[in-house]
């Protein structure tokens, strides 16, 4: 017997990336097998369908502008957005496509990266935070700053920096060890947010050192309203051991421009203005300066 090549829907339905053809308008003319394990939806379920039905509402500006990209000629492959799934979660998905003018037909070849989007974003949080708070660490810091810096030369609202360094940590690590250590550091870390403003930021930055970042904060004033709102906040007793356990802190504040226009002359002043705060506390009776 002479073998036969098999019809290519049955070569298709056998992978398991989903295969989809649209026309101009972007409504299916063909899915293959895999497209109801991927999306819920059997193939006849979508025939005739605006493919956008199926996207995801936030991301179907952005869709919409990659197909006008592969209409255009230009071949995409690593192209992602999310769809809504038949059962209505959402689900992650990485497309190749590409027009065939000749045929009036959109080819796409679907492959679902749910599971590959969640563990790039644990990756990515485990890079930008610290593990012991949870908050933003000295990179994502930096990064926000920079932003943030931008932000305000452009006019959008001021910009200040806090930088927090506990006193009598080391007395809470010496009594109690590492462990009550930790415990304080993540309860000071809840205090430290719980007291910011919408839009505000508190990064870890040392061992008990912390920098808050304040977005559209106008005027030495204003933040050092919020610093003693937090230096309030942090002095209240933690609980460690069923014992109580006081700290403080000091604080330094920067301000932008007048105080540095770039992150490293914002945090160096931030940086200095707490060891100031630290000199002169006895005498001020606020360890908050600038």
């Amino acid at each position: 017997m002479t073998p036969k090549l098999p019809p290519l829907a049955t070569v298709l339905d056998l992978l398991p990336d989903a295969v989809c053809v649209v026309d101009a308008d972007g409504r299916f003319l063909f899915a293959s097998a895999s497209f109801e394990r991927i999306f819920g939806y059997a193939p006849a379920e979508v025939i005739g369908r605006p493919i956008f039905e199926l996207v995801h509402p936030d991301d179907r500006a952005q869709t919409a502008r990659q197909a006008e990209q592969v209409m255009r000629g230009e071949v995409q492959r690593h192209f992602r957005n999310r769809y809504v799934h038949k059962n209505g979660h959402s689900i992650d998905i990485q497309w190749s496509a590409q027009w065939l003018p000749e045929l009036g037909v959109r080819i796409g070849v679907a492959r679902e990266v749910t599971e590959l989007r969640r563990i790039e974003l644990e990756l990515e949080h485990r890079a930008s935070h610290d593990p012991l708070t949870g908050l933003p660490n000295r990179h994502r810091l930096q990064h926000e700053l920079q932003r943030a810096i931008a932000n305000a030369a452009d006019g959008d609202g001021g910009l200040a920096l806090l930088y927090v360094d506990l006193d009598g940590f080391k007395a809470v690590n010496d009594r109690g060890g590492h462990d009550a250590g930790d415990r304080i550091l993540q309860e000071v870390a809840q205090r430290l947010q719980q007291g910011l403003r919408h839009g505000d930021l508190v990064a870890r930055v040392g061992g008990d050192e912390f920098v808050v970042l304040l977005p559209g904060c106008n005027d030495e004033g204003a933040a050092r309203a919020i610093a003693r709102e937090l230096r309030a906040r942090l002095q209240a007793p933690c609980v460690s051991a069923g014992e109580p356990v006081h700290v403080d802190a000091s604080i330094g504040i920067a301000c932008f421009p007048a105080d540095g226009d770039d992150p490293e002359s914002l945090l160096a002043h931030a940086d200095r203005a707490m060891y100031a705060a630290r000199r002169q506390a006895p005498r001020r009776g606020s360890a908050v300066a600038v």
